[in-house]
């Protein structure tokens, strides 16, 4: 069934990769980490290697983090590292960078659609995020990995969202940059819709479901128009 934009009463977002340019930061770092292994790389430059491998770890490497949740040591786990970061002090917060356009996006969505962050990271850096940019009157509903029992590629977050937002599954879309994001909206019976702006590939994406896939995420404000010009 082709995405339908008429059906949609609510917007759920991933984070890193969707609302946030988290793997350009990740390869920045990690590109002055080798800096002086540069004789090895094309160019000097290890970013398109770095940025390529990060791609193809992004989905393998998320569904290894549902691995606590099976366990049920996800909270243990989760409270530990909040109490490593605070040894280690102010230097272990994330930087987060908003894609350009996000912003705006949020706030015109926000305006006709109720919307959740919808995300694998845990509760202390999905706060540290909403924080940093001020978006706490955006979204009506935060889900980490530790909100529900299990966390993406299962639906239980996106459900969760659903119910905290007060709309039918059915009614909203899940937004994501990975196949992860895809397959738990498609699995708890939400819309999806893939983003090329971060982590992972159209092929993939495609493979996963995605009812429509766009090239960056403020773009969704676009094919949602006809609701937010009501």
């Amino acid at each position: 069934m082709p995405f339908d934009p008429s059906r949609i009463r609510a917007v759920l977002f991933d984070l890193d990769g969707t609302l946030a340019d988290t793997d350009d930061e990740y390869i920045r770092r990690a590109a002055a980490l080798l800096r002086r292994l540069r004789f090895l790389f094309p160019n000097g430059d290890p970013t398109r290697l770095l940025r390529r491998s990060l791609m193809l770890a992004e989905t393998p490497l998320t569904y290894l983090m549902g691995v606590p949740d099976w366990l049920g040591i996800d909270a243990p786990l989760a409270r530990a590292g909040d109490w490593l970061a605070d040894r280690r002090g102010p230097r272990t917060h994330a930087h987060f960078a908003l894609l350009d356009g996000v912003e705006r996006m949020l706030a015109a969505l926000s305006e006709r659609y109720p919307l959740a962050l919808v995300t694998a990271r845990g509760a202390r850096m999905t706060n540290y995020f909403i924080k940093q940019f001020s978006l706490e009157a955006h979204f009506g509903a935060l889900a980490s990995a530790q909100t529900v029992a299990r966390t993406k590629p299962y639906p239980h977050p996106v459900r969760w969202a659903a119910e905290q937002l007060r709309v039918p599954v059915e009614q909203c879309v899940m937004i994501g940059d990975t196949t992860v994001d895809i397959l738990a909206g498609k699995r708890a019976g939400a819309q999806t819709i893939g983003v090329l702006c971060g982590f992972g590939e159209r092929r993939e994406l495609e493979r996963a479901g995605a009812d429509l896939i766009v090239d960056r995420t403020p773009q969704v404000a676009d094919l949602l128009k006809r609701r937010v010009s009501e």
